[in-house]
């Protein structure tokens, strides 16, 4: 298991040392380096992040907030030269918290406890009996709960704060995003392939160029999800 990392540090130095120690432990893969949490949350809309080495003291956006506005963050690390945020970035359920300066042994130590965390994720989910599974989910709409088949459901769009979701001869409006809705479904079974849509993995009828043909619609896949999206479509 090779877990994919990213940087979120701004000082070079610290950078410097995060990457070698990161290219000599032969479990990490180092997708990119960021110098700020907005530039990295660019990248995390178009790659996918297993770990993330972040520092807390961070120009425009703490490290701390950064990790609050993300849905589904990676698992976290937090390198930083203030001791005095341990309990909150625990709080924040980050695997580990290192303190500059510190060793390649302390850093493998911090690394050792994600893999073992990768590992029992991906031990439970297949595991996890097929009976036991999610196979509906429940959307308020019109002032009305239903109750939707995860089989059904064809793709999602989002338009502003609303989210249309088609699903057999029908589709619902409902409130919400589309991160926090790729939260509600099983992993795998839904991607997104678009700033506006998630689609069905089992739904797809074929993909030409850049669209997915689902029933009688063709879905947009964009330009910064499309690596993506053929990385989950195979491992599907």
């Amino acid at each position: 298991m090779k877990l994919r990392s990213l940087i979120v540090e701004d000082e070079p130095p610290a950078q410097e040392v995060l990457s070698g120690y990161i290219r000599d432990c032969g479990q990490l893969e180092l997708v990119k380096i960021c110098p700020d949490a907005l530039a990295a949350l660019d990248l995390l809309r178009q790659e996918p992040i297993d770990l993330i080495f972040l520092d807390i003291n961070l120009p425009r956006l703490s490290g701390l907030n950064f990790l609050k506005t993300l849905d589904r963050p990676p698992m976290v690390i937090f390198t930083t030269a203030y001791p005095e945020y341990a309990v909150e970035g625990f709080e924040a359920n980050a695997v580990d918290y290192l303190v500059k300066p510190f060793s390649f042994e302390r850093f493998l130590k911090a690394v050792n406890k994600a893999i073992e965390k990768a590992r029992y994720s991906q031990n439970q989910a297949e595991t996890q009996p097929p009976d036991s599974r999610q196979d509906f989910i429940l959307l308020r709409a019109d002032k009305k709960l239903y109750n939707v088949l995860l089989s059904e459901i064809l793709y999602i769009e989002a338009t502003g704060d609303y989210l249309k979701v088609f699903y057999a001869d029908k589709h619902l409006v409902v409130h919400g995003t589309i991160n926090g809705f790729l939260e509600k479904f099983p992993r795998g079974e839904f991607i997104r392939v678009h700033k506006s849509f998630i689609i069905s993995v089992n739904q797809i009828n074929y993909i030409e160029g850049n669209q997915i043909r689902i029933g009688s619609m063709f879905i947009p896949i964009g330009r910064s999800y499309k690596e993506e999206v053929e990385r989950r479509l195979n491992q599907h």
